[in-house]
Protein backbone atom coordinates (compact mmCIF):
# COMPACT_ATOMS: atom_id res chain seq x y z
CA UNK A 1 0.00 0.00 0.00
CA UNK A 2 2.93 2.71 1.33
CA UNK A 3 4.42 1.74 -2.72
CA UNK A 4 0.73 2.96 -4.37
CA UNK A 5 0.67 6.40 -2.21
CA UNK A 6 4.60 6.69 -2.70
CA UNK A 7 3.91 6.40 -6.35
CA UNK A 8 0.69 8.39 -6.51
CA UNK A 9 2.64 11.13 -4.35
CA UNK A 10 5.43 11.64 -7.08
CA UNK A 11 2.35 12.29 -9.18
CA UNK A 12 1.49 14.90 -7.26
CA UNK A 13 4.72 16.42 -7.47
CA UNK A 14 4.29 16.65 -11.51
CA UNK A 15 1.28 17.24 -11.85
CA UNK A 16 1.81 20.47 -9.38
CA UNK A 17 4.94 21.25 -11.91
CA UNK A 18 2.44 20.96 -14.90
CA UNK A 19 0.09 22.82 -13.58
CA UNK A 20 2.23 25.90 -12.43
CA UNK A 21 4.10 25.79 -15.97
CA UNK A 22 0.60 26.06 -18.31
CA UNK A 23 -0.27 28.69 -15.47
CA UNK A 24 2.33 30.76 -16.95
CA UNK A 25 1.81 29.93 -20.52
CA UNK A 26 2.68 32.58 -22.56
CA UNK A 27 5.39 34.09 -24.34
CA UNK A 28 7.72 36.79 -23.01
CA UNK A 29 6.96 40.30 -23.83
CA UNK A 30 6.50 43.38 -22.74
CA UNK A 31 2.73 45.00 -22.50
CA UNK A 32 1.53 47.74 -24.49
CA UNK A 33 0.16 49.51 -21.21
CA UNK A 34 -2.24 51.74 -23.56
CA UNK A 35 -5.15 49.57 -22.57
CA UNK A 36 -8.42 51.55 -21.61
CA UNK A 37 -8.33 50.82 -18.23
CA UNK A 38 -8.18 54.53 -17.08
CA UNK A 39 -11.95 55.50 -17.45
CA UNK A 40 -15.00 54.27 -17.37
CA UNK A 41 -15.95 50.57 -18.98
CA UNK A 42 -19.96 49.90 -19.34
CA UNK A 43 -21.03 46.84 -21.12
CA UNK A 44 -23.87 44.18 -21.79
CA UNK A 45 -24.69 42.96 -18.69
CA UNK A 46 -22.48 44.64 -16.44
CA UNK A 47 -22.21 47.94 -14.29
CA UNK A 48 -20.69 51.30 -14.86
CA UNK A 49 -17.62 51.60 -12.83
CA UNK A 50 -14.47 53.97 -12.01
CA UNK A 51 -11.83 51.74 -13.63
CA UNK A 52 -9.18 53.80 -11.50
CA UNK A 53 -10.62 52.99 -8.16
CA UNK A 54 -11.19 49.63 -8.79
CA UNK A 55 -7.42 48.84 -9.91
CA UNK A 56 -5.89 50.70 -6.55
CA UNK A 57 -8.79 48.94 -4.24
CA UNK A 58 -6.62 45.76 -5.92
CA UNK A 59 -3.24 46.99 -5.86
CA UNK A 60 -3.42 48.23 -2.14
CA UNK A 61 -4.19 44.08 -1.07
CA UNK A 62 -0.68 43.22 -1.69
CA UNK A 63 0.77 42.08 1.78
CA UNK A 64 4.11 43.73 2.99
CA UNK A 65 5.11 40.39 4.46
CA UNK A 66 8.57 39.68 2.65
CA UNK A 67 8.58 35.93 3.50
CA UNK A 68 5.67 33.61 4.42
CA UNK A 69 5.81 30.18 5.80
CA UNK A 70 2.95 27.75 6.88
CA UNK A 71 2.21 24.01 7.18
CA UNK A 72 -0.20 22.52 4.67
CA UNK A 73 -2.57 20.18 4.06
CA UNK A 74 -2.01 18.94 0.16
CA UNK A 75 -4.10 17.57 -2.18
CA UNK A 76 -4.24 15.77 -5.60
CA UNK A 77 -7.62 15.40 -7.07
CA UNK A 78 -8.05 13.29 -10.48
CA UNK A 79 -11.48 12.80 -11.16
CA UNK A 80 -13.15 11.03 -8.31
CA UNK A 81 -9.57 10.23 -6.31
CA UNK A 82 -8.01 12.55 -3.85
CA UNK A 83 -4.60 12.24 -2.31
CA UNK A 84 -3.68 14.27 0.71
CA UNK A 85 -0.16 14.71 2.03
CA UNK A 86 1.20 17.09 4.71
CA UNK A 87 3.50 19.23 4.19
CA UNK A 88 5.14 23.07 4.44
CA UNK A 89 4.91 26.00 1.71
CA UNK A 90 7.52 28.74 2.12
CA UNK A 91 8.36 31.75 0.36
CA UNK A 92 10.64 34.94 0.24
CA UNK A 93 9.73 37.59 -2.12
CA UNK A 94 11.35 37.53 -5.66
CA UNK A 95 14.05 34.43 -4.49
CA UNK A 96 12.46 31.20 -3.98
CA UNK A 97 9.00 29.13 -3.45
CA UNK A 98 9.65 26.09 -2.34
CA UNK A 99 6.38 23.33 -1.29
CA UNK A 100 7.81 20.49 0.75
CA UNK A 101 5.60 16.78 1.21
CA UNK A 102 5.75 14.61 3.80
CA UNK A 103 5.02 10.98 4.53
CA UNK A 104 2.40 10.79 7.65
CA UNK A 105 3.90 14.43 8.92
CA UNK A 106 7.03 12.52 9.95
CA UNK A 107 9.33 12.42 6.62
CA UNK A 108 10.06 14.69 3.44
CA UNK A 109 9.58 12.72 0.65
CA UNK A 110 9.61 15.38 -2.41
CA UNK A 111 10.67 18.87 -2.39
CA UNK A 112 9.02 21.29 -5.76
CA UNK A 113 11.28 24.67 -5.43
CA UNK A 114 10.99 27.90 -7.82
CA UNK A 115 13.93 30.30 -7.73
CA UNK A 116 14.33 33.02 -10.49
CA UNK A 117 16.75 30.77 -12.52
CA UNK A 118 15.59 27.00 -11.86
CA UNK A 119 13.18 24.57 -11.19
CA UNK A 120 14.28 21.78 -8.89
CA UNK A 121 11.95 18.85 -8.11
CA UNK A 122 13.73 16.13 -5.41
CA UNK A 123 12.45 13.10 -4.92
CA UNK A 124 13.36 11.90 -1.41
CA UNK A 125 12.65 8.13 -1.22
CA UNK A 126 14.77 7.41 -4.45
CA UNK A 127 17.36 10.00 -3.94
CA UNK A 128 16.72 12.01 -7.36
CA UNK A 129 16.16 14.93 -8.51
CA UNK A 130 15.80 17.44 -11.58
CA UNK A 131 17.48 20.75 -12.13
CA UNK A 132 16.62 22.58 -14.66
CA UNK A 133 16.72 26.24 -16.19
CA UNK A 134 13.24 27.13 -17.53
CA UNK A 135 15.39 27.86 -20.84
CA UNK A 136 16.27 24.48 -20.98
CA UNK A 137 13.18 23.17 -21.23
CA UNK A 138 11.23 23.03 -24.28
CA UNK A 139 8.14 22.45 -22.56
CA UNK A 140 8.32 25.84 -20.37
CA UNK A 141 10.27 27.76 -22.65
CA UNK A 142 7.86 27.62 -25.15
CA UNK A 143 4.79 28.19 -22.71
CA UNK A 144 6.70 30.85 -21.16
CA UNK A 145 7.31 30.05 -17.54
CA UNK A 146 8.35 32.68 -15.25
CA UNK A 147 9.22 32.70 -11.99
CA UNK A 148 7.68 36.36 -11.17
CA UNK A 149 4.27 35.23 -13.06
CA UNK A 150 4.03 32.11 -10.67
CA UNK A 151 5.01 34.06 -7.49
CA UNK A 152 2.13 36.26 -8.11
CA UNK A 153 -0.22 33.41 -8.29
CA UNK A 154 0.74 32.38 -4.49
CA UNK A 155 0.53 35.48 -3.23
CA UNK A 156 -2.63 36.42 -4.93
CA UNK A 157 -1.70 39.59 -7.16
CA UNK A 158 -2.07 41.08 -10.37
CA UNK A 159 0.72 40.18 -12.85
CA UNK A 160 2.36 41.07 -16.41
CA UNK A 161 3.88 38.63 -17.81
CA UNK A 162 7.44 39.46 -18.36
CA UNK A 163 7.76 41.88 -15.64
CA UNK A 164 8.61 41.34 -12.42
CA UNK A 165 5.67 43.15 -10.78
CA UNK A 166 2.67 45.42 -11.27
CA UNK A 167 3.67 48.75 -9.88
CA UNK A 168 1.24 51.81 -10.16
CA UNK A 169 2.50 53.05 -13.45
CA UNK A 170 1.01 49.72 -14.82
CA UNK A 171 -2.11 49.40 -13.27
CA UNK A 172 -3.26 51.29 -17.05
CA UNK A 173 -2.38 47.93 -18.89
CA UNK A 174 -5.88 46.12 -17.60
CA UNK A 175 -9.15 46.75 -18.28
CA UNK A 176 -11.86 46.48 -15.79
CA UNK A 177 -15.72 45.48 -16.02
CA UNK A 178 -17.99 45.89 -14.02
CA UNK A 179 -20.22 43.06 -12.39
CA UNK A 180 -23.79 42.75 -12.28
CA UNK A 181 -25.28 43.81 -9.09
CA UNK A 182 -23.78 42.61 -6.12
CA UNK A 183 -21.39 40.44 -8.66
CA UNK A 184 -17.47 40.68 -8.72
CA UNK A 185 -15.68 43.27 -10.69
CA UNK A 186 -13.67 42.11 -13.63
CA UNK A 187 -10.20 43.03 -14.53
CA UNK A 188 -8.56 41.39 -17.82
CA UNK A 189 -5.40 41.50 -19.56
CA UNK A 190 -4.86 40.05 -23.36
CA UNK A 191 -1.43 39.13 -24.13
CA UNK A 192 -0.65 37.39 -27.73
CA UNK A 193 -3.04 34.03 -27.60
CA UNK A 194 -3.64 34.40 -23.45
CA UNK A 195 -6.66 35.80 -21.70
CA UNK A 196 -6.48 36.30 -17.80
CA UNK A 197 -9.15 37.46 -16.27
CA UNK A 198 -9.05 38.40 -12.75
CA UNK A 199 -12.32 38.27 -10.21
CA UNK A 200 -12.30 41.16 -7.34
CA UNK A 201 -14.55 41.69 -4.80
CA UNK A 202 -16.49 45.14 -5.15
CA UNK A 203 -16.44 46.72 -1.69
CA UNK A 204 -12.39 45.82 -1.20
CA UNK A 205 -10.66 44.55 -4.27
CA UNK A 206 -9.38 41.39 -2.83
CA UNK A 207 -8.51 38.98 -5.92
CA UNK A 208 -10.45 35.64 -5.71
CA UNK A 209 -9.72 33.73 -8.46
CA UNK A 210 -7.69 34.25 -12.32
CA UNK A 211 -8.75 32.27 -15.12
CA UNK A 212 -5.86 31.90 -17.76
CA UNK A 213 -6.60 30.69 -20.70
CA UNK A 214 -4.32 29.58 -23.85
CA UNK A 215 -5.95 28.77 -27.24
CA UNK A 216 -2.89 27.58 -29.29
CA UNK A 217 -3.56 26.37 -32.87
CA UNK A 218 -1.91 22.96 -32.41
CA UNK A 219 -1.25 21.96 -28.65
CA UNK A 220 -5.31 23.14 -28.29
CA UNK A 221 -6.90 24.61 -25.29
CA UNK A 222 -5.13 24.91 -21.83
CA UNK A 223 -6.78 26.67 -19.35
CA UNK A 224 -5.60 26.72 -15.53
CA UNK A 225 -8.50 28.85 -12.85
CA UNK A 226 -6.66 29.78 -9.19
CA UNK A 227 -8.80 30.28 -6.97
CA UNK A 228 -8.30 32.05 -3.49
CA UNK A 229 -10.51 31.40 -0.41
CA UNK A 230 -10.79 31.64 3.62
CA UNK A 231 -8.56 34.96 3.89
CA UNK A 232 -6.95 35.68 6.95
CA UNK A 233 -4.84 38.38 8.61
CA UNK A 234 -1.24 38.91 7.75
CA UNK A 235 0.00 41.91 8.94
CA UNK A 236 -1.75 44.72 8.16
CA UNK A 237 -3.39 42.62 5.02
CA UNK A 238 -4.70 39.56 4.28
CA UNK A 239 -3.62 36.11 2.58
CA UNK A 240 -5.63 33.46 1.32
CA UNK A 241 -5.46 30.24 3.28
CA UNK A 242 -6.82 28.10 0.44
CA UNK A 243 -5.30 27.73 -2.90
CA UNK A 244 -7.13 25.68 -6.11
CA UNK A 245 -5.00 25.23 -9.42
CA UNK A 246 -7.53 23.48 -11.49
CA UNK A 247 -6.35 22.18 -14.91
CA UNK A 248 -7.69 21.37 -18.28
CA UNK A 249 -5.53 20.65 -21.17
CA UNK A 250 -6.13 19.23 -24.77
CA UNK A 251 -2.34 18.48 -24.96
CA UNK A 252 -1.58 16.77 -21.23
CA UNK A 253 -2.93 13.48 -20.67
CA UNK A 254 -5.77 13.12 -18.41
CA UNK A 255 -5.36 16.39 -17.11
CA UNK A 256 -9.45 17.45 -17.61
CA UNK A 257 -10.21 17.10 -14.38
CA UNK A 258 -6.95 17.54 -12.08
CA UNK A 259 -6.85 19.76 -9.64
CA UNK A 260 -4.72 20.55 -6.63
CA UNK A 261 -5.55 22.37 -3.27
CA UNK A 262 -3.19 24.21 -0.71
CA UNK A 263 -4.35 24.41 2.83
CA UNK A 264 -2.67 26.53 4.52
CA UNK A 265 -2.67 26.42 8.00
CA UNK A 266 -0.56 28.59 10.75
CA UNK A 267 0.35 30.96 8.52
CA UNK A 268 3.94 33.41 9.56
CA UNK A 269 6.65 35.29 8.46
CA UNK A 270 8.86 33.37 9.88
CA UNK A 271 12.59 34.22 7.42
CA UNK A 272 15.03 31.52 9.69
CA UNK A 273 15.26 28.83 7.10
CA UNK A 274 17.85 28.28 4.15
CA UNK A 275 16.69 30.07 1.20
CA UNK A 276 17.38 27.46 -1.82
CA UNK A 277 18.33 24.28 -1.47
CA UNK A 278 21.44 22.23 -1.24
CA UNK A 279 21.48 18.86 -3.53
CA UNK A 280 23.54 16.02 -1.57
CA UNK A 281 25.89 14.46 -3.63
CA UNK A 282 24.26 11.16 -2.70
CA UNK A 283 21.52 12.01 -5.65
CA UNK A 284 21.26 11.06 -9.01
CA UNK A 285 20.20 13.87 -11.58
CA UNK A 286 17.64 12.66 -13.46
CA UNK A 287 17.59 13.80 -17.70
CA UNK A 288 14.54 16.46 -17.99
CA UNK A 289 13.63 14.40 -20.87
CA UNK A 290 12.85 11.42 -17.96
CA UNK A 291 10.53 13.95 -15.91
CA UNK A 292 8.63 14.83 -19.41
CA UNK A 293 8.25 11.18 -20.31
CA UNK A 294 7.45 10.47 -17.00
CA UNK A 295 4.46 13.61 -17.12
CA UNK A 296 3.04 12.34 -20.51
CA UNK A 297 2.40 8.70 -18.79
CA UNK A 298 0.56 9.87 -15.82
Amino acid sequence: MWKNNYKRLCRTLLFALALAVVSCGTKKAAVDATSSATGLVNRHGSTEVDARSVMQKVYANQVDARCISSKIKFTLRNGQKDLSVSGSLRMKKNEVIRIQLTAFGLMEVGRLEFTKDYVLLMDRMNKQYIKARYADVGFLCSNGLDFYTLQALFWNQLFIPGRQGVDQSALGSFTVKGGAAGGDNAVSLKHGDMEYLWSTGKADGQIKSVDMTYSGKQAGKTSVRCSYGSFKQLGAKKFPTDITLTLSSASIKKAGDMSVNIAIDKLGTDDGWDTFTSVSSKYKQVSVEDLMKRLLKL
